[in-house]
C-alpha cells in the first residue's frame, strides 16, 4: 500500500508549493508515531475505495434541504434552494475533500507555519508578516463584510467549513494532520481573505525595483533602456486598437521622478517564477463549425497535490454555474453558466513600488514627508513557534506600507529603509466579481461584475451564447509617469505617491474584434497608442504569437481543434533562435558527441514532444547560453535583474558585437558567435553527464544489466513531477508530458496548465470539458486523489455533466449526499 511508505519515510520537507512558489526547507518534523500508527486513529483510517457511500447529514446552519450529487470523477453537483445554503454546502463539501490543504495554505499566507513545524519556518513567517499579508487580509475582510451580499457569501461558506470540521474525530482527520501532529482550528472569514491575498502575492508581486535601481547605478541609463525596455517590440498585444482609444485619459505632471543613487544591499524576497502565467482565448461563431463561440482557459501555476483547483457545480435560484473553484473561497473562479463562460490569465502589470524612507532617528517613530516629521505606526506581530517561546516582531508602517527590511531582518548591511506599497493592501471586493460572474447573462453583466475587481490584475476572457466574445484587462492600476515604478521612489515627497488610478472604463478591453477571436497569454496589453504608461517586470513573448497564428488560420474549428491548441508543443523560441545558433557553429570541425548533437538539432522539428531528443539538446543549450551572456550580472555583489530571453536572442541577431557578449572570465574578447560555440560545448557536456548519471542509476537498480544506453528523451530530461505540498515522495508523482514554459502547452518541470477548460456556448446546450493534473480528493489514500492525472498527461478531457435539475443526474451519480437543517 502506497500510504505505508509514509511511516517508513518520516523525513518531511515542508514546501509551500502553490502559495510559496519556491522551495523552503523547514526541517524534518517527526510525527507522533503512537497515534500515527494506531489502527483506530492512525493513517490506516484514511484508506478509501472507489465506492462512495450515499448519506444523509444534519447541518445546523442550513435553512432548507441541499442535495449534493457526486459524478463519476467525484465532482460535486450542489443543488440548493437559496444562496445561503448553496455556499454552506460549497464550504462543507470542499472541506470534506480538501480541508488540510485549505488550512495549511492559509497558515502559510498568514505567516503561521512555525506553529506547525517550529523555528525552521520563522524566517518565512516573518517575511509574510513584513510584506503586510495580515494587514492586507484584515483590510480585505472588512471590505467583504461591509457588503451584505459578500458577507452572506463568506459567512455561509465559513459556516459550512466549520460544520464539517465539527463532524471530525481523531480517526477521520486528514492524514497530514496525523503526520504533523496537530488538529484543524475553526475556519474564519479572515482565512478566506488570506487565501485571496496570497493569490495576489503569487500573481501580482512581480516587480524588480530594488534590482533595477542597482542596475541603473552600475550600468547607466542608456544601457538600461537597451536591456530593459518597457516594451520589447514583440508583435501581437492583447488588444490592438491603434488610435481608436476613444476616451480622454487622466494625466499627471510629466516630471521624471528622482531615483536614489546608492546601491541597495538587501536580498529581495523570492518572487513567482516566469513559469507562472496562463493562456485564454474566445473564438467567435464566425470561425467555429457550430456557429457558436468557444472559450478556452488554462492557468499556468505550480502543479501540486492536493490540486490547486476543485471542480464544483453550483445550482440554486438565480445561479447555475460550473468550473474551477479555489479551495477556501466561495464561488467559481474560471468556469461557465447557462449563458456565458469566462476565464483568466495574469495581467503581469507592476502593482508594487518601493519607497526610500528617511526616519528621524533609530526609534523609527517618525519619518520625513514633504519637509515635516510624520508619525509612523508600529504593528507587533506575534509569531507562535512550536517548541519555542513566542517570537515578537515589530514592523514599522508608513502611509505607503510596511518597512520590510531593517537591522533585524535581512538589512544588516543596508543603511536605507524601504516601504512596500502594494495594491493588495487596499480595500477590495473580488468576491463580488465572482458572485456576479457566476450569475451573468450577457456582456453588460460581465462588465458590471468586473467593476468590483481590483487585485490580482487579470485578463478576463468572455463568451456568450448570444455570440459575443470579449477581453478586459481588469485591475486597480495606478496612473504612472514615465519610468515610475521601475526604480525605488523617493518616500520623503508625497508627489512620489500614487496620485490616481486608471478609471475602469479606460482599462484595456475589446469586444467582437473583426479578426474573430480574442486571446491573452501574459503579453503586452495594448498597442503603442494606448495613452497610459504601462510597465511590468516581464511580458510573455512566444506563447501569445503562436496562439494568434493558429487561431488566425483556423476556420470552422471544433472544440477538439482548440484542445489541440492547448496541447500544442511547437517551440517558437527555438524556431527563432536555433537556426542562428547552428549557423554560427563550425560544423565541419565537430566530432563525436558534439557532431551527434548537431545532427539531432539540425533534424529537430521544433516540437517539445515527449520523445524528442532535439528538445533536450536545445534546452541545455539555451540554459548555457543566457547566463554566459549576462555574466556581468552574476558577478556583482548586489541583486540585479536579468534581461529577458527574448531580448537576449534579439541582441544576438541584431548586435552580435555588443560588449555584453564578451565573457569577463577569459582574456579573449568574445562576440555572440564565440558565446554560441562555448555554450554549445557546455550543453553537450551537460547532456552527456546527464546520460551517464541516468545510466549509472539504472545499472545500480538493475545489477544483472552490464550496459545501458540512455537516450535524452525530452520527458526524461525534463523530469517533471507533481509534488505533494509536503514534498512527501509517497504522495507525489513523476509524470511524462510534453511542452515547456514558453510553449502554448506550458509544462515545465514543476509548473504548467493547472486547469484546462474548453466551453462551446451553443444556444440550446452548453458543452464543456475540463481536466487538471490531480484529483478531486485531497486524501492520498483515495483513488480520487490522482484520478485525473493520467487524463491530463495524455491530453484528454472530462466531458462535464451540466444540468440545473438534480433529477437529471439519476443514473450518472457515484453517490448522493443529502444535507438537512439540524432542526428538521
Amino acid at each position: 500500500m502506497k500510504i505505508i511508505k509514509v511511516g517508513l519515510t518520516l523525513a518531511l520537507t515542508i514546501s509551500l508549493v502553490y502559495f510559496l512558489n519556491t522551495s523552503h526547507n523547514f526541517g524534518s518534523p517527526i510525527p507522533p508515531l503512537g497515534k500515527f500508527l494506531s489502527p483506530f486513529q492512525g493513517f490506516w483510517q484514511n484508506a478509501q475505495t472507489a465506492n462512495q457511500n450515499s448519506e444523509t447529514l444534519s447541518i445546523p446552519c442550513l435553512k432548507d434541504k441541499v442535495t449534493i450529487v457526486y459524478d463519476s470523477v467525484l465532482i460535486p453537483h450542489i443543488y440548493a434552494n437559496n444562496d445561503e445554503d448553496l455556499f454552506v454546502a460549497q464550504g462543507f463539501i470542499t472541506a470534506k475533500n480538501r480541508l488540510w490543504q485549505m488550512e495549511f495554505q492559509t497558515h502559510a499566507a498568514a505567516g503561521r507555519v512555525s506553529e506547525i513545524i517550529g523555528k525552521a519556518a520563522l524566517d518565512f513567517d516573518r517575511t509574510q508578516r513584513r510584506l503586510g499579508m495580515g494587514f492586507a487580509a484584515e483590510v480585505s475582510v472588512k471590505s467583504m463584510e461591509s457588503n451584505p451580499t459578500a458577507k452572506l457569501m463568506v459567512d455561509s461558506y465559513t459556516a459550512g467549513i466549520n460544520a464539517y470540521i465539527q463532524s471530525l474525530d481523531e480517526s477521520s482527520l486528514p492524514i497530514e494532520y496525523k503526520l504533523l501532529g496537530y488538529e484543524p482550528e475553526p475556519w474564519t472569514n479572515l482565512k478566506s481573505a488570506y487565501l485571496l491575498k496570497y493569490m495576489a502575492k503569487t500573481l501580482n508581486t512581480g516587480e524588480r525595483d530594488l534590482e533595477m535601481t542597482n542596475a541603473l547605478k552600475l550600468f547607466g541609463k542608456e544601457t538600461i533602456e537597451l536591456l530593459f525596455p518597457d516594451n520589447e517590440g514583440v508583435a501581437d498585444p492583447i488588444v490592438d486598437k491603434t488610435n481608436q482609444w476613444n476616451f480622454k485619459p487622466m494625466t499627471l505632471d510629466s516630471v521624471e521622478l528622482s531615483v536614489p543613487a546608492q546601491l541597495v544591499h538587501v536580498k529581495p524576497f523570492e518572487k513567482s517564477p516566469p513559469d507562472v502565467g496562463s493562456n485564454n482565448w474566445a473564438v467567435s461563431g464566425t470561425k467555429t463549425a457550430t456557429g457558436s463561440p468557444i472559450l478556452c482557459n488554462d492557468p499556468h501555476l505550480e502543479l501540486n497535490l492536493p490540486s490547486i483547483w476543485y471542480i464544483v457545480h453550483l445550482s440554486a435560484p438565480g445561479i447555475n454555474s460550473m468550473g474551477a473553484s479555489l479551495p477556501g473561497a466561495p464561488s467559481i473562479i474560471s468556469g461557465f453558466n447557462d449563458s456565458i463562460a469566462w476565464g483568466v490569465t495574469n495581467a503581469q502589470r507592476d502593482l508594487v513600488d518601493w519607497f526610500r524612507i528617511e526616519f528621524k532617528d533609530n526609534s523609527k517613530k517618525e519619518y520625513k514627508l514633504d519637509g515635516n516629521w510624520v508619525a509612523a505606526k508600529k504593528r507587533v506581530e506575534e509569531i507562535k513557534v512550536k517548541g519555542e517561546p513566542v517570537y515578537y516582531d515589530t514592523v514599522t508602517y508608513t502611509h505607503q506600507g510596511p518597512v520590510v527590511y531593517d537591522s533585524s531582518f535581512h538589512g544588516a548591511y543596508e543603511k536605507s529603509h524601504f516601504a512596500y506599497r502594494w495594491i493588495a493592501h487596499d480595500p477590495s471586493e473580488e468576491v463580488m466579481t465572482f458572485y456576479k460572474l457566476n450569475r451573468s447573462k450577457n456582456h453588460a453583466d460581465y462588465m458590471e461584475a468586473l467593476n468590483h475587481y481590483s487585485s490580482p490584475a487579470q485578463n478576463f476572457v468572455f463568451a456568450c451564447v448570444n455570440g459575443d466574445i470579449a477581453m478586459r484587462i481588469q485591475g486597480k492600476y495606478p496612473i504612472r509617469r514615465k519610468n515610475e515604478g521601475k526604480f525605488i521612489l523617493d518616500g520623503t515627497k508625497s508627489s512620489s505617491d500614487w496620485q490616481a488610478f486608471i478609471p475602469n472604463d479606460q482599462n484595456v478591453m475589446d469586444k467582437n474584434p473583426v479578426r474573430g477571436f480574442v486571446s491573452s497569454a501574459n503579453q503586452f496589453p495594448a498597442d503603442a497608442s494606448y495613452p497610459y504608461y504601462v510597465q511590468a517586470s516581464n511580458w510573455e513573448a512566444y506563447r501569445n504569437r503562436r496562439i494568434n497564428q493558429v487561431l488566425t488560420e483556423l476556420t470552422k474549428c471544433t472544440p477538439q481543434d482548440l484542445m489541440n491548441l492547448q496541447l500544442d508543443n511547437f517551440n517558437l523560441k527555438a524556431s527563432e533562435s536555433l537556426p542562428t545558433f547552428l549557423l554560427n557553429l563550425d560544423s565541419a570541425s565537430l566530432s563525436g558527441e558534439a557532431l551527434e548533437a548537431y545532427k539531432i538539432l539540425k533534424a529537430w522539428d521544433y516540437k517539445n514532444e515527449i520523445d524528442s531528443e532535439g528538445a533536450s539538446y536545445y534546452e541545455a543549450w539555451i540554459r548555457a547560453f543566457v547566463p554566459m551572456v549576462w555574466d556581468e550580472f552574476e558577478d556583482q555583489k548586489v541583486a540585479l535583474p536579468w534581461p529577458s530571453t527574448y531580448l537576449t536572442i534579439k541582441l544576438m541577431k541584431e548586435q552580435p558585437e555588443l560588449t555584453f557578449f564578451d565573457i569577463k572570465s577569459t582574456p579573449e574578447k568574445e562576440t555572440a558567435k564565440e558565446v554560441i560555440r562555448k555554450s554549445f560545448e557546455e550543453a553537450v557536456t551537460v547532456i552527456e553527464k546527464w546520460k551517464s548519471d541516468q545510466s549509472q542509476k539504472i545499472l545500480k537498480e538493475n545489477p544483472l544489466i552490464t550496459t545501458y544506453n540512455v537516450i535524452p528523451r525530452w520527458a526524461s530530461y525534463k523530469d517533471a513531477i507533481v509534488n505533494h505540498l509536503l514534498r512527501q515522495k509517497a504522495f507525489s508523482y513523476n509524470i511524462e508530458h510534453g511542452g515547456n514554459s514558453s510553449i502554448v502547452n506550458a509544462h515545465s518541470k514543476t509548473h504548467g496548465p493547472s486547469w484546462r477548460m474548453v466551453v462551446s456556448l451553443e444556444k440550446n446546450v452548453i458543452n464543456a470539458w475540463g481536466v487538471y493534473p490531480g484529483g478531486q480528493s485531497g486524501n492520498p489514500g483515495s483513488p480520487y486523489y490522482n484520478n485525473l492525472l493520467n487524463l491530463w498527461t495524455q491530453g484528454k478531457y472530462v466531458k462535464f455533466t451540466f444540468t440545473a435539475e438534480s433529477e437529471k443526474m439519476k443514473g450518472k451519480e457515484l453517490a448522493t449526499i443529502t444535507l438537512n437543517p439540524a432542526s428538521k
